[in-house]
Formats: C-alpha cells, sequence, structure tokens
C-alpha cells in the first residue's frame, strides 16, 4: 500500500518542537561521544517497547515503570554509552535515579519526566562524576537543527560502524506532520520487545498530537514488523528500548492510519540499518514470506531463516544453497506444507510446487546450484522470497551474513 510519506533531511529534530544535543563527556576510553539527550515539546506523549529477557538494565525497568505511572508522557531521555548499567545490583537503580533527577533539575522538569537509556559493556556500573560533569556542556548544547540531530545520533552508538537516522514528512489534511527517528545497534542483536514489562536502542519523534493509549498501540505494532523482525546474531540484549515521543496539535482520526504508516516505515527503516551495520556484515539479507495463515506465521518463518547461521554463511559464500533456506523454515514452528513452497533468490526462481526447478551448476562445484544465482549474492542487499502456500499472511525479517570478522570483533571486545 502506498502512503504520503517522502523522505527529507535530519533526523528526530526535524519535527517541529524537539531539541537534541550530543557530546563527548569522556565515559568512552576512545574519546568518542558518548552522552546524547533528546527533549520533547510540553505536554509530549511517549510510548516504549523494552527487552521482554529477565536479565535487563535497571534504567530498562525504571523507564517502563516512568511510562505506566505517568499514563504514557515523557519529556526527555538520556542515553550514556560505554556502560549498559546492567548486572550492576542496587547501584544500577541508584544511579539510574540520580541521573534523572539531576537532569531534570537543569532541565526544570520532575525526575519522572526523565528516561535514561544504557548501552555498552554489561556488568559495568556509569562512572558517576563523569556523568554529571557532563550535564552542563549537554543541556546547554540542546538545539533543534540538523546538526544537533546529528549529534545525538552519533552519541549513542558503540560498535556501530555508521549513525542511523531518518525523516520524512507527509502532507495530511493540508497539514505538514513530520517523523525522525535515530537508533544504534550492531551486535547483540535480536530484539525481543513487546509492551512495558552492542544493545538496540532506537527514538521516534512526531510533531502530530495522538492519544497516548492509541500511540502506544501503533508503536506496538510497528516494532513487530521492524525491530522484533531483525536479528543480527540472535542474542537479545539487557538493554532493548524503543522510545516514540508524539507531540503536536492533535491529528484527525482519519490520517491515523497514513500516520501509523509512516511510523512503521521509519522504524523499519532503522531496523534495515541496524541489520546491515551487524558487526562484520557484507550484506543486507531480506526474507519475504507469502501464503502463510497468518502475518505473525510469515513473520516467524522469514526471521528463522534470517537467523539461521547456515543461510547466513550460505549468504557470505555467495552459495545458493536453497536447502538450508527450506530448512530454517521447516523448523521455524509454523505448519506449512512442504510441496506448495515457491523460492525465488532476487529474480531467480529456484523452487516451485515444492520441487527443485532447472539449474546450470558449474563443472568445479556440487554446491553452488545456479550461476546467475551465485552471482546475484554478490549484491549489497540479497532478496529470499518464500511462498508457503495460499493463505494471506505475508510478512517481512531482515538480517546480515555471517563473516569471520563477526568472531575476530567479538573475540577481541568485552560485552
Amino acid at each position: 500500500m502506498t502512503h504520503p510519506w517522502h523522505p527529507i533531511e535530519g533526523g528526530v529534530t526535524a519535527p517541529e518542537g524537539f531539541l537534541a544535543a550530543g557530546i563527548t563527556a569522556g565515559l568512552k576510553a576512545s574519546g568518542k561521544p558518548d552522552l546524547s539527550l533528546l527533549l520533547a515539546p510540553p505536554g509530549a506523549v511517549c510510548a516504549g517497547t523494552f527487552t521482554t529477557s529477565v536479565v535487563r538494565a535497571a534504567c530498562v525497568d525504571l523507564c517502563a515503570q516512568r511510562l505506566v505511572a505517568s499514563g504514557g508522557h515523557a519529556r526527555a531521555v538520556l542515553t550514556n554509552s560505554g556502560q549498559a548499567n546492567a548486572c550492576t545490583g542496587e547501584r544500577g537503580l541508584a544511579d539510574s535515579l540520580t541521573a534523572t533527577r539531576e537532569l531534570a533539575g537543569r532541565l526544570g522538569l520532575e525526575p519522572e519526566d526523565v528516561l535514561i537509556c544504557s548501552t555498552g559493556v554489561i556488568g559495568v556500573p556509569i562512572p558517576m562524576d563523569t556523568l554529571l560533569a557532563g550535564f552542563g556542556p549537554l543541556v546547554a548544547a540542546l538545539n533543534s537543527d540538523q546538526a544537533a540531530g546529528d549529534a545525538a545520533a552519533r552519541a549513542i552508538l558503540t560498535t556501530d560502524l555508521i549513525d542511523k537516522q531518518i525523516a520524512l514528512e507527509a502532507d495530511l489534511g493540508g497539514r505538514r506532520v513530520r517523523i525522525g527517528g535515530m537508533a544504534k545497534g550492531s551486535g547483540m542483536i535480536h530484539p525481543d520487545m513487546g509492551p512495558p514489562q552492542a544493545t538496540m536502542l532506537g527514538y521516534l519523534s512526531c510533531d502530530a498530537g495522538v492519544p497516548a493509549e492509541l500511540w502506544q498501540a501503533m508503536v506496538n505494532r510497528a516494532v513487530d514488523r521492524a525491530f522484533n523482525a531483525i536479528t543480527v546474531d540472535g542474542d537479545t540484549s539487557t538493554n532493548d528500548t524503543y522510545l516514540a515521543f508524539a507531540a503536536g496539535q492533535p491529528l484527525s482520526p482519519e490520517h491515523l492510519d497514513a500516520l501509523e504508516a509512516g511510523l512503521t516505515a521509519v522504524s523499519q527503516h532503522l531496523a534495515r540499518a541496524i541489520a546491515r551495520d551487524g558487526e562484520g556484515a557484507t550484506c543486507l539479507i531480506e526474507v519475504q514470506v507469502e501464503g502463510a495463515a497468518t502475518e505473525v506465521d510469515a513473520r516467524a518463518i522469514a526471521r528463522t531463516i534470517c537467523g539461521s547461521s547456515l543461510v547466513k554463511c550460505a549468504v557470505h559464500g555467495r552459495d545458493p544453497n536453497w536447502g538450508r533456506i527450506l530448512a530454517a523454515a521447516g523448523r521455524s514452528g509454523v505448519a506449512f506444507d512442504p510441496g506448495a513452497v515457491a523460492l525465488w533468490l532476487g529474480d531467480h526462481q529456484l523452487m516451485a510446487a515444492g520441487q527443485p526447478l532447472g539449474f546450470d551448476r558449474p563443472a568445479a562445484s556440487t554446491y553452488i546450484r545456479d550461476r546467475a544465482a551465485a552471482a546475484y549474492l554478490q549484491d549489497d542487499t540479497v532478496l529470499i522470497r518464500l511462498g508457503v502456500g495460499t493463505g494471506p499472511g505475508q510478512g517481512r525479517a531482515w538480517g546480515c551474513d555471517l563473516s569471520d570478522q563477526y568472531i575476530h570483533i567479538n573475540a577481541d571486545y568485552t560485552t
């Protein structure tokens, strides 16, 4: 379905009324930016989704609890990069409370209006003296321009190679509406996020007013179709968080579907960027599944394929080994008829009605099934399309190939 949104320059500061900042406070030994702040206009609602892991940082629970207590309202989110502040005992919560209280005082807000996210090494607490000393420069740097948004997006990164931002604009009923977003993530990426109850962090800003309960439902659906549909290495982080702010004049009900389409588009762009930036990755894998009984079933099959180490290695080796794709689909927990399967790599169909199609096997290899398909796997984005029947369910998932660099990165980097 087409939607009215088109890309514009910028990120979280593109929507009207949002301010951001990012600085180097000294939290990272590398000297890279490490402290970020996003400030929403008065009256903002905030929807959050968080890791469902039972081992999670105190800041995750604090954010979820504050959003529930406030009925889905918040004004600011602070992000420190370098220390996950997870598995740090009672100090983890105490430090998060201190940080939000001190920052709230500088912003003229109540502590409950401020949320906090942390990313970095698990088991390492935040160096609080360094953090608190950075609040003055951080607040002073708040601005609505693109440079401030860029700085905020850089300051949330850990092992990422690039920052991840997007902004979209649409005319909804004669009114300009903008949605912006930024995210980080490269390793320990297999989000499993639900409503309030190397890390994936994402933030979204929108300058249209939406009731908090409705906004939360819209964000939940977008997360399921975006962040919960990506995988890099199958490991769910202790700190995964997605926070979406909306503030502005209320939007007419007839435009809410279009708004959700934009919300989903921003979320999927950020999710794809995380998957493509997976540690050691050389390409993005997109799996599209059609013909399942439901959208949920289709996404489950697609994500299982994306997460298969054998499929990821085959893609890295540019080997169109379709048997690995079918084997992964078969263990997804979703029932389907193998006799109805159709499979494509890009435009190259390899199976129809459960049977392999003719192929051109090079004499030197008994594994590469098709010369054209093998050549297609050289592309930066590899599309795998799988039909599993005639049901209405369609779904997508994203991942990346698995290279030896992933092992080198994670053998050398403490996480």
